[in-house]
């Protein structure tokens, strides 16, 4: 029987959709198991963990030698354990006899330069490292509202929204429970407050759009793209999330509701929307492939799409592990294919002479 790893960084993480997976497995003709991967014995490489028993319905502490494929859902943060099991998942990658459903993204800014420079440039935001405080001050840097957003973030942690107004420096960000706000009249305080941001996480540096709804609420698309069993690109749906009045992202970790994209599409005051779904549609069927042919295969993609007042369409964000709560929220008969799909691409992958075991690892573990 074949066999699927469920990687998290901690054993409470994600464990509500491994189970889901898990209890599906059996009539694939697969073993689930959950693991962490600092549980790996580097001698033995045997796993301390977890193994999903079908007739109790439950997991199991269990000790086990590396499963047929990995699926990585580890989210890594600047922390001494996310280093550690950065640092294992890169080893892993780089082995040809291990098996990965998907190999990642790199970080933002390596994702900026390849998408900037395909077909898809005309939708991604211009991007800039912002390597220093002084470098994100200069007046030609803030004539008009910016963005600071974390190469290596996710869940819309991280981002500030900066404007430089006649009393100084205006500073917001998100949280789940509210918006916080600081005013820098002081430009040198300014300067230590972003080089402190500066020297412990990569940056981007891009413009504020107005991508906000008539009730001044941010908003956006999120499309969600898997691989079939045959190894096929797939839209699996599509949602809108939109945040609270006045806030600067719209992702769920930051208190957003969620539709359909047909209810909002109907409400909208988007002037084509045969236009808007033509472009979406080209967008989708286009980013696997630019991906894929610049880095490891993937297996599921989020691709978060913003449209602006002016009705300008954007790429936001594409992330190689996304999360499935704006599809089942919005589209619950999708529930089966969704927990079925890693199982289905994991027997695919198994396969012999499969040409997704293709190399080329320097960047695909910084997402």
């Amino acid at each position: 029987m074949r066999s699927l790893g469920f990687m998290s960084l901690r054993s409470t993480s994600e464990k509500a959709y491994a189970t889901e997976i898990a209890k599906r497995a059996r009539s694939c003709g697969i073993e689930c198991f959950r693991f962490i991967p600092s549980a790996i014995d580097p001698r033995t490489e045997l796993i301390s963990g977890e193994k999903y028993d079908p007739d109790k319905e439950d997991w199991e502490t269990a000790s086990f030698p590396l499963p047929d494929v990995l699926y990585d859902r580890c989210f890594y943060g600047n922390d001494p354990h996310s280093r550690q099991c950065r640092s294992i998942v890169h080893y892993l990658k780089n082995r040809s006899d291990i098996l990965f459903l998907g190999h990642g993204l790199p970080n933002k800014l390596e994702l900026y330069k390849i998408l900037a420079q395909s077909t898809l440039a005309p939708y991604i935001p211009k991007s800039i490292h912002a390597q220093s405080a002084g470098q994100v001050l200069q007046p030609s840097s803030l004539v008009s509202p910016m963005i600071l957003k974390p190469a290596n973030g996710s869940q819309g942690a991280g981002i500030y929204y900066l404007e430089m107004q006649k009393d100084g420096l205006l500073v917001k960000t998100d949280t789940t429970e509210k918006q916080i706000s600081r005013l820098f009249a002081d430009q040198k305080k300014a300067a230590v407050w972003l080089g402190q941001l500066l020297s412990g996480n990569s940056y981007l540096l891009q413009p504020y759009l107005p991508l906000s709804n008539e009730d001044n609420q941010p908003f956006d698309i999120r499309i969600l793209l898997q691989k079939n069993e045959a190894g096929k690109w797939r839209e699996m749906g599509r949602g809108v999330r939109v945040g609270r009045e006045n806030g600067i992202i719209s992702n769920l970790s930051a208190g957003s509701a969620v539709s359909s994209f047909e209810t909002w599409l109907e409400k909208s005051s988007v002037s084509s929307s045969r236009f808007l779904r033509a472009e979406l549609s080209e967008i989708s069927k286009a980013l696997p492939e630019i991906l894929e042919d610049a880095l490891p295969p993937l297996f599921e993609i989020g691709l978060d799409i913003g449209i602006a007042r002016d009705g300008a369409i954007w790429i936001l964000d594409v992330n190689s592990k996304p999360g499935r709560k704006v599809i089942l929220e919005t589209d619950p008969d999708k529930k089966e294919a969704l927990y079925r799909a890693p199982l289905l691409y994991g027997k695919l992958l198994t396969s012999a002479g499969q040409a997704e075991r293709r190399k080329n690892s320097e960047k695909t573990v910084s997402h």
